[in-house]
């Protein structure tokens, strides 16, 4: 345990102020790289030591990776106490609390957390019910209308009876999205089911009808701390405001030039306009940035001045000056790639950096494409974040809507999943009718395939009714007090699932069955883990379906890649190289936040948190050209790059790629089209010169890639760029093959085989 002096001594002024204000409404501004993370913790701590009660704080984050650091640091400064904080995400809180009390609103302590993809699949299903077009009525559209809607707090009553809505739904040809959310929310309920916007929203109902419970967590919570408050929606806030109106305790910590996730339903206007909620308000300016260079800060500063709605505050840093932001004109999107991916090798050749210093930032997800290519050919390993999580596997998916329907029998989404899973004879046709037949005669899905001869016969009511019988089985393991571990390694065995996988022999089988017994170990460290008081199945439910994406690790635990993210998932994250690539007019920004000003200075403050990532070099790139849906568009710069004081910029020149099959020069002829716009963006920046060193084989002239399904140890074999070599080990993992191989003057390589041109010799 710290003394008290030791943490404080490390802040400075305004840091200090913010951790040891006493009382009442405060809001941190917290610029980019400022500490607000060790203000937050360290201003909690200092709570504690002042005699308030951790059991009666509440400290809210984005992410329960967030969460479990802050914790840990409070901890190594305050002991064990930490433990008794109310700290996590606002689902995983709120989710906390309808477990105590959703009785009061109809739900049962095991209720159900639909992720999206149950959600979508259940607003399939009632497309499809209510014999509507899901061309006309797109399932994403449907949902994120509904979510919309729960976010400003509307409830599907609510929302029939709005002329306004009802007519915009008309007007979009789609007058049937009030039914459509009426029925989804009745079957979610009827499920003992929420979505995660149901998780804030049913906070919100049940603190507005139910004011004992308001009454009880308003004087239980004596200090309501919010992290990232500018990326906070109406319902979260209404809550945090309730709950602190009592104490009148609140510290919210915020960036407003951080403010990026409208498209979620974030308000900006719940920072900008805070002062008018609590004239009281203490403000503290967190204003010195320690993560970037002079360079990075000024650059961003003169971006985000460009903004009208903003807080006032000057970002500064004592770093030092740092090198210029390079500026990258490539002929088209490939080529873009290809000379990042070599800046990429060259800075860590000549600056001994490692892939991990690496991000690789885009506005969209399908800019990734060429870049994951290019960094291929030079054997660069990348990760990308944001791509296909483990809890969205499918065989994980599969195993835990087992684990999901053991505990809530109502869960109807969890039940299509399984009930023909491992193959059980039973078709869509015979699922149809008892979901029909489940509504017809106001009962359970559960109720009636628990009493299924009433309803199928033959072999497929034989089938379902062995179903039943093995769920209570299972259910009543739960019922003996059985840990999580112990009920869902029971039900991986006798489902059937396991012994499944474990006999698919391929590649994709084997990688499949290490999954789910990679899954069914994360249950045990879960049960295992001295800090969960509760090891049971639902419990330990809840902790995966609250998992944002953030708290998920590199699943293969090589932390040392490459990393490919768009910008919006870069958001709290910082690399010592950072490249901004696809700078163009119509890409970033994107054409569709050009509609107004609101939306532009929204992907303004993009661009900010995208420069505020670096924190020794940036280097931004834009193409001339660029494939879109199939057709090659000749692209303009971004206004972001005018935009740029043009004092801390540097033009990259011309240079030769010469690792790719054809060398492909950026000092080619520029299209007729007029780039007026460009030259005035490029004029007047200082020339920087790079060379290219990567090596270059020329291939035999028989050479042919080969099959290298059989590839083996001290096998010789021919690559296209590194030469000659032997195998000198084989890896394989899940799907991919790698082969280590000693190439003659080039040294040792490893090489993905799905991806490696070899001719074997």
């Amino acid at each position: 345990m710290q003394n008290q002096n030791n943490y404080l001594d490390k802040l400075n002024p305004p840091q200090r102020e913010a951790v040891t204000h006493p009382e009442g409404p405060l809001m941190i501004i917290a610029g980019a790289g400022s500490g607000k993370t060790r203000v937050l913790t360290y201003r909690i701590a200092w709570l504690i030591e002042q005699g308030v009660d951790p059991f009666n704080i509440l400290s809210l984050t984005f992410t329960n990776k967030a969460a479990g650091e802050m914790r840990n640091r409070i901890q190594q400064i305050i002991g064990a106490d930490a433990k008794n904080l109310w700290m996590g995400t606002f689902h995983s809180i709120f989710a906390k609390i309808l477990r105590f009390e959703g009785k009061r609103l109809g739900y049962t302590s095991d209720f159900t957390i639909y992720d999206t993809d149950d959600s979508k699949s259940l607003i399939r299903s009632i497309i499809k019910e209510l014999g509507l077009d899901d061309k006309t009525y797109r399932p994403n559209y449907v949902l994120n209308r509904i979510s919309n809607a729960k976010n400003a707090l509307v409830s599907w009553e609510a929302y029939v009876n709005n002329p306004i809505y009802m007519e915009d739904d008309k007007a979009a040809r789609m007058p049937e999205i009030g039914r459509l959310y009426k029925t989804y929310q009745m079957r979610c309920f009827q499920a003992n089911a929420m979505d995660f916007d149901d998780l804030l929203f049913n906070t919100n109902v049940l603190f507005r009808d139910h004011l004992d419970i308001l009454n009880k967590y308003q004087h239980k919570f004596k200090h309501v701390l919010v992290d990232e408050f500018q990326d906070t929606n109406v319902s979260q806030y209404l809550i945090t405001k309730k709950l602190s109106s009592v104490h009148q305790n609140i510290c919210v910590v915020g960036d407003d030039a951080q403010s990026i996730y409208a498209f979620r339903g974030a308000n900006i206007q719940n920072i900008l306009n805070f002062k008018n909620d609590y004239p009281e308000l203490h403000v503290v300016k967190l204003e010195q940035n320690y993560r970037s260079t002079k360079t990075i800060v000024n650059a961003a500063n003169s971006v985000i001045a460009r903004n009208r709605e903003q807080l006032e505050k000057n970002v500064f840093t004592d770093n030092e000056e740092g090198s210029k932001i390079e500026v990258i004109k490539a002929a088209s999107d490939n080529e873009e790639a290809r000379l990042i991916a070599t800046n990429i090798f060259e800075a860590k050749s000549n600056e001994g950096l490692k892939n991990s210093d690496f991000s690789i930032l885009y506005r969209t997800n399908a800019q990734s494409r060429a870049f994951e290519e290019a960094l291929r050919k030079i054997n660069i390993k990348y990760r990308i974040v944001g791509g296909l999580s483990f809890y969205q596997r499918k065989e994980i998916k599969d195993l835990l809507a087992y684990l999901r329907y053991t505990v809530n029998q109502n869960d109807e989404e969890a039940f299509k999943r399984i009930i023909n899973l491992p193959k059980r004879g039973i078709g869509d046709t015979t699922v149809a009718k008892i979901v029909v037949t489940a509504a017809e005669n106001n009962r359970s899905v559960w109720e009636v395939v628990s009493n299924i001869s009433q309803y199928v016969a033959g072999r497929a009511g034989q089938a379902i009714d062995e179903f039943a019988i093995l769920i209570k089985s299972f259910k009543l393991m739960i019922e003996e007090g059985k840990d999580a571990h112990t009920v869902a390694a029971y039900i991986a065995k006798t489902s059937g699932i396991l012994r499944e996988l474990y006999e698919d022999k391929t590649v994709e089988g084997l990688s499949r069955y290490e999954n789910v017994q990679e899954l069914l170990n994360s249950v045990k460290q879960f049960v295992d883990n001295p800090e969960n008081e509760e090891k049971t199945l639902s419990a330990f439910l809840q902790t995966v379906t609250l998992m944002t994406s953030a708290d998920q690790e590199d699943e293969d635990g090589d932390n040392e890649r490459v990393t490919l993210m768009t910008i919006h998932g870069a958001k709290g994250l910082e690399f010592k190289y950072v490249y901004i690539v696809g700078l163009e007019e119509n890409l970033f920004p994107s054409q569709m936040m050009l509609q107004n000003r609101t939306d532009l200075e929204e992907e303004r403050r993009l661009f900010y948190v995208a420069i505020t990532r670096a924190e020794r070099k940036l280097t931004l790139s834009y193409a001339e050209t660029r494939y879109n849906y199939g057709r090659l568009n000749y692209c303009e710069p971004s206004r972001f790059l005018e935009e740029i004081d043009k004092s801390f910029l540097q033009l990259s020149k011309s240079r030769t790629v010469s690792y790719d099959d054809t060398p492909v020069r950026n000092d080619r002829p520029t299209s007729t089209l007029s780039f007026a716009k460009k030259e005035s963006i490029i004029s007047n920046l200082k020339p920087v010169q790079k060379a290219v060193a990567t090596p270059q084989h020329t291939p035999s002239g028989d050479f042919v890639a080969s099959d290298t399904s059989k590839l083996k140890e001290g096998d010789k074999v021919e690559h296209p760029k590194f030469g000659f070599g032997t195998v000198k080990r084989m890896d394989i993992n899940g799907t991919d093959r790698k082969a280590t191989i000693v190439f003659d003057g080039q040294g040792e390589k490893t090489l993905l085989l799905s991806f490696a041109k070899l001719r074997i010799l």
